[in-house]
């Protein structure tokens, strides 16, 4: 099992999403910022790593939003979604294939990484009404 951190960062009533470089797995699919837990790292430190080296911004974790287990073809992720703010900097293209802000309601128009699918459905649930 990868231990895999993400970060749900709100932009007003907007959360980021971020578009998967098309020679990785899953090239083109949508996700949250994050990626894989090294050794000796916490989560949140996974985080703050993940996010200054994919978007050059520093963050501020806080509490998870949700935690999901989701078995790909190659391998099976354990995803911890946290809710962070960026707290300096503005968020560049430097790993994704683009980054965009998005509503709740939008979410159906992007095709979103199946690891996501369940934290899809509680952020439309809990936001979706806004």
């Amino acid at each position: 099992m990868t231990e895999v951190v993400a970060a749900l960062i709100w932009q007003g009533e907007q959360f980021m999403i971020c578009q998967r470089p098309a020679h990785k797995a899953r090239g083109l699919l949508w996700e949250f910022v994050g990626g894989k837990v090294e050794p000796g790292e916490t989560k949140a430190q996974a985080l703050i790593r993940e996010c200054r080296e994919e978007l050059a911004v520093a963050i501020s974790v806080g509490e998870v939003f949700m935690d999901v287990t989701h078995t790909y073809p190659d391998l099976t992720v354990h995803l911890t979604l946290f809710h962070a703010a960026i707290t300096e900097g503005e968020p560049q293209k430097l790993e994704h294939n683009d980054i965009r802000w998005i509503m709740p309601h939008e979410i159906q128009k992007f095709d979103f990484c199946p690891a996501d699918v369940e934290i899809l459905e509680e952020i439309t649930k809990r936001y979706g009404k806004r």
